[in-house]
């Protein structure tokens, strides 16, 4: 069996350390870093830059009352591309949220440069409305 593509390696990684480990994830962002949430709920935009991006990731616990989880299930890599397939979990305002979500992944000199999150149910936006 062939050893994993380091760009998927790179994104278990980012995941492994989601909630645990701020400097972690930090560190594996681009300075410039865009990353991406359609829609129009509280965590819709275009975040830009880490600091941007990092405080967003921190909100997704803060509007959860902590239980915001994401649990990877699948990674596809090659050397510009990564697409993390995952369970997103946790509760807000009364609603539980328990759907597969994916996030598309730019990433270039061993950074996510950009991340478009792409939910794959309508559940979604009615949690985060």
């Amino acid at each position: 069996m062939s050893a994993e593509h380091p760009n998927a390696a790179l994104v278990r990684r980012v995941f492994a350390a989601f909630g645990k480990d701020a400097m972690a994830v930090s560190a594996a962002l681009a300075r410039d870093i865009v990353w991406r949430v359609p829609g129009h709920t509280v965590m819709s935009g275009e975040y830009r830059g880490r600091r941007e991006v990092v405080e967003f990731l921190r909100r997704t616990g803060l509007e959860t009352g902590g239980s915001y989880r994401s649990r990877l299930h699948t990674v596809f890599a090659d050397d510009h591309w990564a697409v993390a397939i995952y369970r997103a979990t946790g509760s807000r305002n009364g609603i539980d949220l328990d759907v597969d979500q994916a996030l598309v992944i730019r990433i270039a000199d061993g950074l996510l440069q950009e991340v478009t999150a792409v939910p794959l149910d309508s559940a979604f936006e009615r949690f985060w409305a």
